[in-house]
């Protein structure tokens, strides 16, 4: 159940005081068990956000909907937060590169990664970089055939052989501030 996000593994991953600990607060939060998307903002406190970062928002959503049933049931809930701490790097790619693949047709273009990229600046806060240059340097780096798509596979292998573009996605594409806002509760500013 959990390989439809990459989160191979179980529920087991996360100790049962630790999942207990979620299950309270999921339910505090949505008390009948199922989040859909407006409850999803609510509860990240995503308000007024620009349509690039609501888009962005969105795909979050889609891509921990995994019986794509419009919610986000506790089971699904889970296995996104044992993917964010305890996930392996590959389960983590495979996962950023199904949200950043936003047609769904299992490749990356550069009109996806920069639409995302820009939505992710408008949620986090600006980069080092521009939306098109960091695109520009991911293409440029993996895109091997240089047909201006990525594969899975040109993704996962061409970031787990360069240390530099895997910090540099880990650190713009990071999904950690997400759930402290959830463990903290709901934030007051973006």
């Amino acid at each position: 159940m959990f390989d439809a996000m990459g989160a191979a593994g179980s529920a087991d991953d996360i100790n049962a005081m630790e999942i207990h600990h979620w299950y309270t607060k999921f339910m505090k939060e949505c008390p009948s068990g199922q989040l859909c998307l407006h409850e999803f903002k609510h509860v990240l406190d995503l308000h007024g956000l620009t349509p690039e970062a609501n888009s962005y928002v969105e795909q979050v959503f889609h891509t921990f909907d995994m019986n794509k049933d419009g919610f986000i049931d506790f089971l699904e809930f889970i296995a996104a937060i044992n993917l964010v701490i305890r996930g392996k790097i590959d389960q983590k790619l495979k996962w950023y590169f199904k949200l950043y693949d936003a047609d769904g047709n299992g490749c990356i273009d550069k009109k996806e990664l920069v639409s995302i990229f820009t939505a992710i600046q408008a949620i986090n806060g600006h980069s080092d970089m521009s939306a098109e240059e960091f695109t520009n340097i991911i293409f440029q780096k993996i895109d091997v055939n240089n047909d201006g798509e990525l594969t899975l596979e040109e993704f996962i292998t061409g970031v787990e052989r360069d240390e530099d573009l895997m910090d540099l996605i880990t650190k713009n594409f990071d999904l950690s501030n997400v759930l402290k806002v959830i463990q903290n509760g709901r934030r007051h500013s973006i």
